[in-house]
């Protein structure tokens, strides 16, 4: 029974993980800011037909806090490129020349910096439900081991662990948020 215990505990702590990986990919998609070229690993192109996320299509450059330079490694694709950053959630103007397409990414306004700070408030608050929800699974299992026959002071441990460890990635997820805050009303 032990062995299935340290099992859950194992698990517990992998997809706690995976969970905060997650959190921390949407927090890189939200800008802040400055010029990042994480803001466009959502974007798809249409490359010959099929939706292409545009890093497999595309250099993406930072040359400096307020713009990007995408280089389509196939000159043709060049108005795809634009197209589709014109079709997205973005709000950015893209300008197309022979070469590629230059992004310039507007100072954001306060109410626009809120609104990211509330995008960002969202994700990290799906994040905390992510990993409760892997908590309330992993301690569902363990009371299943308990009717199996495992000893009650064994399952109370466990349970102790698995709230410390569900104490501490919610930690992780609000730190993540903190710092996004920050980094989004940083003017």
């Amino acid at each position: 029974m032990d062995e299935e215990i340290q099992f859950y505990l194992d698990e517990l702590a992998e997809s706690m993980s995976k969970a905060i990986a997650h959190v921390s990919v949407e927090m890189s998609r939200i800008r802040a800011g400055k010029a990042s070229p994480a803001m466009l690993d959502g974007l798809r192109v249409d490359y010959y037909g099929s939706p292409t996320p545009i890093s497999q299509i595309a250099t993406i450059t930072a040359p400096d806090a307020r713009s990007l330079l995408i280089k389509p490694w196939e000159k043709n694709m060049v108005g795809e490129v634009a197209k589709a950053i014109k079709n997205s959630d973005l709000g950015l103007n893209p300008v197309s020349d022979a070469d590629g397409v230059r992004l310039n990414i507007p100072a954001m306004t306060e109410e626009r910096r809120r609104e990211l700070v509330k995008q960002a408030k969202n994700e990290s608050e799906a994040g905390k439900v992510r990993v409760r929800g892997i908590r309330k699974e992993v301690n569902e299992s363990l009371r299943k081991l308990l009717k199996e026959g495992a000893s009650e002071d064994a399952i109370k441990s466990a349970e102790e662990k698995v709230q410390k460890t569900t104490d501490s990635y919610i930690a992780e997820v609000e730190k993540a948020f903190n710092k996004k805050e920050s980094e989004i009303m940083t003017i």
